[in-house]
């Protein structure tokens, strides 16, 4: 029987690759992100290619009604969700800590902790009503060591972690799965978004070393969401091979 798969930020990154591995599993998708013209291309894209049917909700996790409403109003037919993969967030600025954006720094914990955290409980309800289901949290290397001009975009992946070990014990009582994983450095649209558009600077983020995909992501995702029942893999950090720590990197 195929599952349904609740997908955030699935219009691009992680949340794309996410969604094309499970549709080709067989897996149905719920997919949320604020670009609904992404998303409908998306879905038109996973119908061609695996016949994966898909529920597309348009919406900005930072806007709390909208997201709420959405997740409780569901149609019958999508209501039972056996895998949230929350994976919504961004980074914005690389700035010292006394010059940085404080528009930045609000985007950033509006979006990776606190919509996190909206999607995460409303999910979670109906999770615990049918006493089962998997929450899987997206973080980041950055949530396990700060880095140089990292500042509040660590503090939001170290919340993240946080919350994903809050979660694990407190929905233990329902069994529910909680797992956090958190990726190094991995060649997206992250850092185009970090650097505000600024393609070259982004670029030369990868320079010198093979960075984590997106397919990397999802194929670890995939494979945490399909372990036996009484398997969870708690916490999971993995980086590409030229990667030791957040900022220890082996370059060509």
């Amino acid at each position: 029987m195929a599952r349904t798969i609740f997908i955030t930020g699935a219009s691009s990154g992680f949340g794309k690759a996410c969604a094309e591995k499970f549709a080709a599993a067989g897996d149905r998708l719920i997919l949320l992100a604020r670009r609904k013209d992404r998303l409908q291309r998306l879905a038109e894209e996973l119908k061609n290619d695996h016949q994966t049917e898909s529920l597309i909700l348009a919406a900005d996790v930072r806007d709390q009604t909208a997201v709420t409403e959405q997740i409780e109003q569901l149609p019958a037919a999508w209501s039972r969700i056996d895998v949230l993969i929350n994976n919504a967030g961004l980074a914005l600025g690389r700035d010292f800590f006394e010059e940085a954006n404080l528009s930045d720094w609000n985007t950033m914990i509006d979006t990776n902790v606190k919509g996190l955290l909206y999607v995460a409980q409303a999910v979670a309800k109906k999770m615990s009503a049918q006493k089962h289901g998997h929450i899987l949290n997206i973080g980041s290397i950055a949530g396990k060591e700060v880095y140089e001009k990292g500042n509040v975009y660590c503090a939001t992946k170290f919340a993240v972690d946080a919350i994903s070990k809050a979660m694990r014990i407190d929905l233990l009582r329902h069994g529910i799965k909680v797992t956090a994983i958190h990726p190094g450095a991995a060649e997206t649209e992250f850092s185009l978004v970090r650097f505000k558009g600024d393609a070259d600077t982004a670029n030369q983020v990868y320079n010198g070393f093979k960075p984590l995909t997106g397919e990397d992501i999802a194929a670890v995702a995939f494979y945490c969401a399909g372990l036996p029942a009484h398997v969870c893999i708690n916490d999971l950090t993995l980086t590409c091979t030229q990667q030791g720590s957040s900022i220890h990197i082996q370059r060509d």
